[in-house]
């Protein structure tokens, strides 16, 4: 109930008069997607985000959306493109250990140079199933990616792969084709580099690049523009803080050079727009020298690879609000003095282990659990404490994160909650739907849209009651589930809870902790 009702008020500040969208005279259909990085569905008010209140009232709020776990960005935006939980689509983490392609350090899961060398030990399965992207172009559509992050690639890394369709994805400032950059920085100018820390000028042109050279010939049947921002300065400051704020509001403008060009081109009537963030941010509470506490525990913990791995080693990933530990050899023992130390920690939120060991729950409950995947995933502790700018959700973070600053990637609802709006023929008008939904039912509705079936079943639903037609929905149904272990010196316990409708599941939220018994 406290999420529910943490995700309606959110929304409150949207509320008022209608303008409807006409229904759509032509039979060609246009989708957009634009992705507001790091957005928190509470920051959404009038003030923060007009342009996104005013497309509001003409379509679908989504009240109870979710981001899947890992709560991060490479993560979530897969889901977005392929409709898959990430143990399907095969990407877990933004930052992951894969020693076939890097067995000397982790590896940044969106870098182009990762991606090739992914699918080139994959035979083009870097990940296991298809994007939004790929398959428009093979139904015959036209693509445009614009992402003013390093993810771009990840969205659509093969757009040259139909001869037949054009397509292009930018991927902050690069292109593939490399052919097609020419031309956007003849149109717009080159992207901008410096002061290094200006991400909505970045913003900024990544939108004009989409809307003045990849539009130039017309509007493709799909588009998907990725803004940086909230997500980059909230990092760097707070969610709540006076620029996080106006990282809002720029990304409120791009949205208006969105819709403006749509309604420019002659086709607004006829798309379909989705306006969603890969997820919500929290503050953090405490920075933790995990590797320090490891080590005193006894553990050879390893942050970096100053030498190369032996087994029995512990390769410690920081993620921001999770951790994934990796145990070389998978030696058993260790794996459990691990577990055993994580459960009696001050930081510890919820624990995943391959085999789901005592006080922990399988890496399957989060749906990530694949082949080469970690021996042990730790979601941090989070509370609803307010940070320094009255916004609640603090976390515990990993030794990269300072105090105070932001970050995401726990089971915290501040994290795994995250915004949604639908606006076009395709949609109701000035109505909420307050049914759990999630980034996974982005591809599968757009796909629906644009009448392209895919081979196999997608792990996320059609969004079919936000529908002017829509078919009757599975009612909505909540567990949860607990673990416990006992110890000498006190019990863990961890939760998670879980909402359902028909056979797609959504993380609410899930926290832990380890109680002392009292001293005689």
């Amino acid at each position: 109930m406290r999420i529910r009702i943490l995700a309606t008020i959110a929304f409150v500040g949207c509320a008022g008069g209608f303008s409807l969208v006409k229904a759509a005279s032509s039979e060609e259909r246009h989708v957009v997607i634009v992705v507001w990085d790091g957005m928190r569905p509470d920051l959404v008010t009038p003030e923060n985000a007009p342009t996104l209140c005013q497309l509001a009232r003409e379509g679908v709020t989504f009240r109870n959306q979710h981001a899947v776990y890992l709560s991060a960005t490479h993560v979530n935006g897969t889901a977005i493109e392929t409709g898959m939980y990430p143990q399907r689509s095969g990407l877990i983490a933004n930052y992951d250990y894969r020693p076939a392609i890097d067995p000397q350090k982790f590896v940044s899961t969106e870098q182009a140079s990762v991606i090739r060398k992914g699918d080139e030990l994959s035979h083009g399965k870097y990940l296991n199933e298809p994007t939004v992207a790929e398959l428009v172009r093979r139904s015959g559509g036209r693509t445009a990616v614009a992402a003013a992050k390093t993810l771009g690639f990840l969205l659509d890394r093969q757009p040259d792969a139909n001869a037949s369709a054009f397509a292009v994805t930018l991927s902050a400032g690069e292109s593939l084709p490399a052919s097609a950059l020419a031309a956007i920085t003849a149109e717009i100018g080159p992207f901008p580099v410096f002061p290094m820390y200006d991400y909505a000028e970045r913003d900024t042109w990544t939108a004009l690049a989409l809307t003045r050279s990849l539009w130039k010939e017309g509007v493709p049947t799909f588009s998907i523009l990725w803004l940086g921002e909230p997500d980059l300065t909230q990092h760097e400051t707070a969610p709540g803080a006076p620029p996080a704020l106006a990282a809002i509001k720029s990304s409120d403008r791009n949205l208006a050079t969105v819709l403006a060009a749509l309604t420019k081109k002659e086709v607004r009537e006829s798309t379909d727009i989705f306006v969603v963030s890969d997820h919500g941010f929290s503050t953090v509470a405490h920075s933790n020298d995990i590797q320090k506490y490891l080590v005193e525990a006894g553990l050879n913990a390893l942050v970096d690879f100053k030498r190369e791995p032996k087994p029995g080693d512990v390769i410690m990933i920081g993620e921001g609000g999770s951790v994934l530990f990796y145990v070389v050899g998978h030696e058993a023992a260790v794996i459990q003095r691990l577990v055993d130390a994580l459960q009696q920690s001050t930081f510890a939120g919820v624990l995943f282990t391959k085999e789901g060991k005592p006080g922990t729950f399988p890496l399957a409950t989060a749906e990530i659990d694949v082949a080469e995947g970690p021996d042990v995933a730790m979601a941090c502790r989070w509370t609803e404490d307010k940070n320094q700018f009255g916004v609640p959700g603090m976390i515990d973070g990993d030794w990269n994160r300072r105090e105070g600053k932001g970050t995401h990637a726990t089971l915290s609802p501040f994290d795994l909650h995250n915004i949604l709006f639908a606006a076009g023929p395709d949609f109701r008008h000035g109505e909420a739907d307050d049914r759990p939904t999630g980034n996974i039912d982005l591809a599968p509705t757009i796909l629906s849209i644009l009448k392209i079936k895919t081979e196999k079943p997608m792990d996320g639903r059609i969004l079919s009651e936000a529908m002017p037609a829509g078919a009757e929905v599975d009612k909505a149904v909540t567990e949860t589930s607990e673990e416990a272990k006992d110890f000498p010196n006190g019990t863990w316990r961890q939760w998670l809870r879980q909402s359902r409708v028909g056979k797609t599941t959504y993380l609410d939220e899930g926290n832990g902790a380890f109680t002392r018994k009292l001293e005689k």
